[in-house]
């Protein structure tokens, strides 16, 4: 996108009158790098442009013309990033990564950038023409995405019979579906719907947990798209009355990427729904997941506990097996045996000994667990406590020396304990299991491109929120007027928001006398718990998300 403060860091140099900047700024596609048309305009001087950014912004200006970067450092960025960032590493020494940008607003994102590169970053303001240079280099466009897909089949994959199938749909229908796939994977959707109707047929994306119409191919289109995404997740392609599962695993820009595949019948079709998982979006680290200062100590305090469950609860899609990972991270270590049944397993994690269940064979989560018992295991971790029958051999895990950990689907952290009681489990078995309860949700971040105050909240609905008047009056949040980079939603991204119940003594005896949610809600508050409206109040303080997150994600905490 084009920023606008570029256009007054122009007007400060003279060169180019307002009129013809205005189509840039108007015409920007967040696909793009906008700025780079600057170079089309007479009269515009791109070192004196640099020049001047890096001065308003107290940056460093180094001219790259005439520098001689390796293949090696560029690549050390993955091209879709350089997109997304706008930005490419130019040096990289054992203590930092160098990257040059002609953005100056990049280097909010250090710790974002430190993540990609696993290196503190410094940033380096250059000129336009030497930006593009290096962008030629190392850009990706979405055609170029698209010509890089690989489909890796599995070994038990019938190549023969995919071909003649893969003849009979159509090239074009082939490009429509790479197309898909490529554009899903750039613009950095979680999930792709295909969905016919009586009269249309439509598709569209997930982002930043929102659904958005991607567009509505022609309806003649629709068994040919929907076969092809069968054939490519190894489903059976005659069977259309009957739910399906399957998976593709494809190299995009020689990045491993899986589609979890879904098929359902419907009125007038089947719909398909694709889950994309990117590994290298996959955040492993705890400190970036979003947890306050105290809420991780507590977490962290449970997860190396040498023995007792961990609970981690909350709906479909709201990132507790990203936070379920990272703690199997930290407790990956050469010195211990780690399991896990998954329902799949979405992400591949070295040194871990990662299970799928299969309900259809007899191989439940409870039939894994007992496997797992006679495996020697130091941790365990079951993807979810469904019945009482896995519940109780976890629990029995736990009390016997194991580390195990979970999910459930609870509201909030104190009703998962009761979860597990009403399942039939005796509440001082759970209370001498449990070490720690984890509630979490996902709000959405408000777009960095497009932030500006907002003025629209009364004093009286942050106060109805939870928020005391005396420092509603002096609250100051944000929202995202809507741009190109954000798609027009003024959301970018999300940040989880947590309720972390510490097991305290006098927590244990409330659930031991079979005290309601409440009253166990009330005594953890009172022992130091957050809750999720006063960690999503936290964050709308930061200037994180929206007042409208906070309301949707999180319910009041009145008892």
């Amino acid at each position: 996108m084009f920023r606008p403060e570029f256009a007054e860091v122009i007007q400060q140099t003279g060169m180019i009158p307002l009129r013809d900047l205005k189509p840039l700024m108007n015409n920007a596609d967040a696909r793009d790098i906008t700025e780079l048309k600057l170079l089309q305009l007479a009269f515009f001087d791109d070192i004196k442009f640099a020049k001047q950014i890096a001065a308003t912004y107290k940056m460093t200006f180094i001219d790259l013309a005439g520098a001689k970067i390796p293949d090696k450092t560029i690549q050390l960025i993955k091209k879709t990033q350089v997109i997304k960032y706008r930005c490419i590493p130019i040096q990289k020494t054992a203590k930092s990564v160098s990257v040059a940008v002609f953005d100056p607003t990049i280097a909010d994102l250090k710790a974002e950038l430190k993540k990609v590169f696993q290196h503190p970053v410094e940033v380096i303001v250059t000129n336009l023409s030497s930006w593009q240079k290096l962008y030629s280099r190392a850009k990706h466009t979405l055609e170029e995405i698209m010509s890089s897909i690989e489909e890796v089949k599995p070994d038990n994959h019938d190549e023969k019979t995919i071909e003649v199938k893969v003849e009979d749909i159509g090239a074009d229908v082939i490009h429509h579906v790479n197309k898909l796939l490529a554009d899903a994977y750039v613009r950095g959707a979680s999930d792709i719907h295909i969905e016919p109707y009586e009269d249309i047929f439509r598709i569209r994306f997930r982002l930043d947990g929102e659904l958005f119409e991607y567009e509505r191919p022609n309806i003649n289109m629709m068994l040919p798209i929907i076969s092809r995404a069968k054939i490519m997740a190894q489903l059976d392609i005659s069977e259309r009355r009957k739910p399906q599962d399957g998976r593709i695993k494809l190299l995009i820009a020689g990045e491993p990427v899986d589609y979890r595949v879904s098929s359902l019948p419907t009125l007038f079709g089947e719909k398909i729904v694709m889950r994309i998982l990117d590994q290298s979006n996959l955040q492993l680290d705890m400190t970036q997941l979003g947890f306050e200062k105290n809420q991780l100590e507590v977490f962290k305090n449970g997860i190396f506990q040498p023995y007792g469950m961990c609970l981690v609860t909350g709906p479909t899609g709201s990132g507790k097996t990203t936070t379920l990972y990272s703690a199997l991270a930290e407790l990956n270590q050469i010195n211990t045996n780690i399991s896990t049944a998954e329902d799949p397993v979405e992400f591949n994690l070295s040194g871990i000994n990662q299970v799928n269940v299969k309900k259809d064979i007899g191989f439940t989560f409870a039939a894994a667990l007992k496997a797992f018992l006679r495996q020697d295991p130091d941790v365990i971790m079951v993807g979810e406590i469904r019945d009482f029958e896995t519940g109780e051999i976890a629990i029995e895990a736990a009390l016997t020396g194991h580390l195990v950990l979970s999910t459930l689907h609870t509201n909030d952290a104190p009703s998962t304990v009761t979860r597990l009681v009403n399942m039939g489990i005796e509440p001082f078995l759970v209370t001498g299991a449990v070490n720690v309860v984890v509630a979490q949700r996902l709000c959405r971040k408000i777009c960095s491109e497009c932030k500006e105050e907002d003025k629209r909240i009364t004093v009286d609905e942050f106060v109805a929120a939870g928020i005391s008047r005396k420092s509603a009056e002096k609250l100051k949040i944000y929202r995202g007027k809507g741009c190109p980079h954000c798609n027009g939603t003024g959301y970018k991204g999300r940040v989880a928001i947590y309720e972390v119940m510490e097991m305290t003594p006098a927590v244990k005896m409330l659930i031991i006398q079979r005290c309601s949610n409440d009253e166990v809600k009330r005594q953890a508050i009172r022992d130091g718990m957050k809750t999720l409206r006063m960690s999503a109040l936290t964050k709308l303080a930061q200037g994180v998300t929206t007042f409208e997150e906070v309301i949707t994600n999180s319910s009041s905490d009145k008892l």
